[in-house]
């Protein structure tokens, strides 16, 4: 019999989304060292809510998946614990993660996960990591946090848009004008914002869009051009203190 191991999410995008956010939003505020068990946290609640839903999607190996959730929530909440008490408006994110989970449970259930909106929701919660690493370094419900949120989700739609266009929509026209024409705007926003500068990081993602929507590119490809992309706009964005 097939010894069984642990539960790791595969999704490069979904691991980028884990740390972008979270890195932008710590260094928009001012790092210390309960930002260490803040991203445990976050990482082994990614690692729990993919091993659940998983679970929720297949028949087999339901056991196994719902062992490495429990264990993986065990440990985010341990760790968890010492950033609520030092930081208790932390607390407030809890709900509002929760309404967006909720959405990631139903589109699973109906067989949508692909679904935009999905995704959008998604996105969301891992940008909304960043907002709380932004608040536990001293950052309030102010502006800056609401654009660590926005320039996250407006990044990160924008891989949605890319690998459609170029695996499941690809021969989509349709598609691929919708990506076009939503890469061209992301690099407007942050300049209608009053943050022109973070228009650059915009750039990378507009030319590769430009570029190789509707080919077809191997998945390792993809992969290494999503990685480059996170890289550049991780880097950007800390530079220039969205």
């Amino acid at each position: 019999m097939k010894k069984q191991g642990m539960v790791i999410p595969h999704e490069h995008g979904g691991w980028a989304m884990v740390i972008v956010p979270f890195i932008i939003g710590m260094m928009s505020g001012k790092p210390q060292w309960m930002h260490l068990l803040l991203f445990l946290a976050w990482f082994f609640l990614y690692m729990s809510s993919y091993s659940f839903l998983q679970m929720m999607k297949k028949n087999a190996n339901r056991q196994r998946f719902m062992k490495w959730g429990s264990i993986y929530s065990s440990i985010a909440i341990l760790c968890l614990i010492p950033p609520l008490v030092s930081h208790p408006p932390i607390f407030f994110f809890g709900p509002l993660l929760l309404v967006f989970v909720i959405v990631n449970i139903w589109h699973v259930k109906q067989k949508t996960e692909r679904a935009l909106i999905n995704n959008l929701c998604a996105i969301i919660i891992f940008s909304l990591g960043g907002a709380a690493a932004y608040l536990l370094g001293g950052g309030g419900w102010d502006r800056t946090m609401a654009m660590i949120v926005i320039y996250n989700v407006i990044y990160f739609m924008g891989t949605v848009f890319f690998v459609k266009s170029v695996f499941r929509e690809r021969k989509n026209k349709r598609w691929i004008a919708y990506a076009l024409i939503y890469h061209v705007l992301s690099v407007i926003i942050p300049w209608i914002l009053g943050n022109p500068w973070m228009m650059i990081g915009y750039i990378f993602p507009l030319i590769r869009s430009f570029v190789l929507a509707g080919k077809q590119i191997k998945p390792m490809k993809v992969g290494i051009i999503e990685i480059i992309g996170a890289v550049q706009f991780l880097i950007f964005s800390v530079f220039f203190k969205i």
